[in-house]
C-alpha cells in the first residue's frame, strides 16, 4: 500500500512565530498532536504536544512569551506519497517517531501519516510491534 492511500490529507502548518496558544487551539480544533512549522515555503520543524509540555511548561518558561520556533523539533523527517507504508513504518521505527509529514513529487506537503492512520490498514500484531519500536526509550 502506498503512503498516499493511508495518510490523512489537508494538514495545517504554522509559521515559526505562531504562539503556543495558537498551536494549542489548532491541535484542539483539528484533533491532532503535531503541527508542522514552515518558513519561506519550506518545512523547518514540527511542534508536538509533547514539545509544548517538555520544552515550555516543564522548564518553567512563560508559555505566553514562547513561539513555535522556541519549542519545535528542528529538521523534518518526512516521507513521500509514492513510498510504501512499509517504508514509512521502517522510518518511523528507526527515528522513533509517530507522525510523518508527507510530501509529493513537487516537494509540497500534502498530508500526514500517523501511527493511527497505519493502524486502520494493518493488523493488531503488527501495530504492537510498531508501537513498541516508536515508544522505546531514547538512548
Amino acid at each position: 500500500m502506498k503512503v498516499s492511500e493511508a495518510m490523512h490529507k489537508g494538514v495545517n502548518w504554522v509559521t515559526p512565530d505562531a504562539s503556543l496558544s495558537q498551536l494549542a487551539k489548532i491541535m484542539k480544533n483539528d484533533d491532532v498532536g503535531a503541527i508542522p512549522v514552515g518558513e519561506n515555503d519550506r518545512l523547518i520543524g514540527m511542534v508536538t504536544d509533547r514539545d509544548i509540555t517538555l520544552r515550555a511548561l516543564a522548564n518553567g518558561r512563560d508559555p505566553a512569551s514562547l513561539t513555535a520556533r522556541d519549542v519545535m523539533t528542528k529538521g523534518i523527517v518526512y516521507c513521500r506519497t509514492d513510498e510504501t507504508v512499509e517504508d514509512a513504518i521502517r522510518l518511523m521505527e528507526s527515528k522513533q517517531i509517530r507522525r510523518l509529514p508527507v510530501i509529493d513529487d513537487k516537494k509540497r506537503m500534502v498530508g500526514m501519516l500517523s501511527v493511527g492512520d497505519i493502524s486502520h490498514h494493518n493488523g493488531r500484531e503488527f501495530m504492537g510491534e510498531l508501537m513498541m519500536a516508536v515508544t522505546a526509550a531514547h538512548p
